[in-house]
């Protein structure tokens, strides 16, 4: 019963004694949020979105990173109660307009499309309601040629995640499925730390584009 409540609250956390907990554990577990940002390689100009921010850990280690004016950061999670958290963390950043947070599910990200330059999440996706609506709402909003990187701790998935489809071949079919190209699964080991590390990059269109209009025009 505690295995099955806390895996509950770590697909969304509530405000309650339950989900402060959750919230405490993350606050403890900010290494693999700084390694998935620190994987993104993020350029000062990026903009870059966190899916699943969490207690907010990942989006501080990002916005570090992104020096130059046009350098944005958003981020996006289904737990009001992270949201929350979160934007207190970043209240400074919020109101320079450097940080924008929504609260919603990953199959709608309100983003235009082909804005985004990096996107990382930690241990959420086997949370998602519809594999192939996230991954494809996420290809939308990112620009042709965008890096993507998903990183797992798999000592925490085999033991507090039973139930749920924590292993990664599905993920990385669906991200196939829905237009991502280069997908590769990695073993990372940063600061004495090991976890599973995931890379996708958007289709570039353009290069595509470029193959197909020679042989028409011919």
């Amino acid at each position: 019963m505690l295995v099955q409540r806390l895996t509950q609250q770590l697909g969304k956390p509530t405000h309650t004694v339950w989900g402060w907990m959750v919230k405490k554990f993350l606050e403890t577990n900010g290494f693999l949020e700084a390694s998935a940002v620190k994987l993104c390689d993020i350029q000062p100009e990026n903009v870059v979105l966190e899916l699943g921010f969490g207690p907010g850990l990942g989006l501080q280690e990002a916005v570090r990173r992104l020096t130059q004016p046009a350098g944005k950061l958003y981020g996006r999670d289904i737990s009001e109660y992270m949201y929350n958290v979160a934007s207190e963390k970043l209240r400074a950043e919020i109101q320079t307009g450097k940080v924008n947070l929504f609260w919603g599910s990953v199959d709608q990200i309100p983003l235009e499309d082909r804005v985004v330059d990096r996107v990382y999440h930690c241990n959420c996706y086997f949370f998602w309601p519809d594999l192939r609506a996230g991954c494809g709402e996420i290809r939308r909003v990112m620009k042709p040629g965008a890096l993507m990187v998903t990183a797992l701790q798999k000592l925490i998935a085999t033991g507090l995640l039973k139930g749920t489809k924590w292993q990664p071949e599905p993920y990385m079919e669906a991200l196939l499925e829905t237009g991502f190209v280069n997908v590769r699964m990695e073993d990372q080991r940063i600061d004495g730390e090991t976890f599973q590390a995931t890379f996708a990059s958007a289709k570039d269109v353009c290069s595509l584009n470029c193959r197909v209009l020679p042989a028409l025009l011919a």
